[in-house]
């Protein structure tokens, strides 16, 4: 099988001290960690998809503030192999309180519906790589504990 086409994605990394906000989810009988975010569509930039998703998911606008990471290597769709990621992350800060249900632990709203998004917060000193689930976001944690080492040594 080979590879027909790109999907750009574009993620959101709400910071608060060490912890940073990720989503669970379940699509296509798969369950998974992500930060908050999704697909570019066709027309948007970067930073109009970030803020279109995180008001879709959260219903809560969000600013968009510093490009943190662009993925620089190959990384194949979870979902369908025929594709090739490419995964944009810039730190956003909340214009509003957060208005989605949070939750403390991984998967804990999908108890009640399946198709819900379960947010919480996520320590980074607390192996907070192994919670998230795809190779790109997995990075980004490592970057963002790199900084935070550089910065509080």
């Amino acid at each position: 099988m080979s590879i027909e086409r790109f999907n750009i994605r574009v993620y959101g990394l709400l910071m608060d001290g060490n912890k940073v906000m990720v989503c669970d989810e379940e699509r296509m009988g798969k369950r998974f960690t992500k930060f908050g975010g999704g697909a570019l569509e066709y027309g948007e930039g970067l930073r109009d998809a970030l803020k279109r998703e995180w008001k879709e998911e959260t219903n809560t606008n969000v600013e968009v503030t510093e490009h943190v990471y662009t993925t620089d290597f190959f990384q194949q769709s979870a979902f369908d192999k025929r594709q090739q990621l490419i995964s944009v992350y810039y730190k956003v800060r909340l214009l509003e309180p957060f208005k989605a249900t949070m939750s403390t632990k991984a998967f804990d709203m999908m108890k009640e519906n399946p198709e819900a998004i379960s947010w919480r917060w996520l320590d980074l000193n607390e192996k907070a790589e192994d919670e998230l689930t795809f190779p790109i976001d997995k990075l980004v944690v490592r970057m963002l504990l790199e900084q935070q080492t550089r910065t509080n040594p």
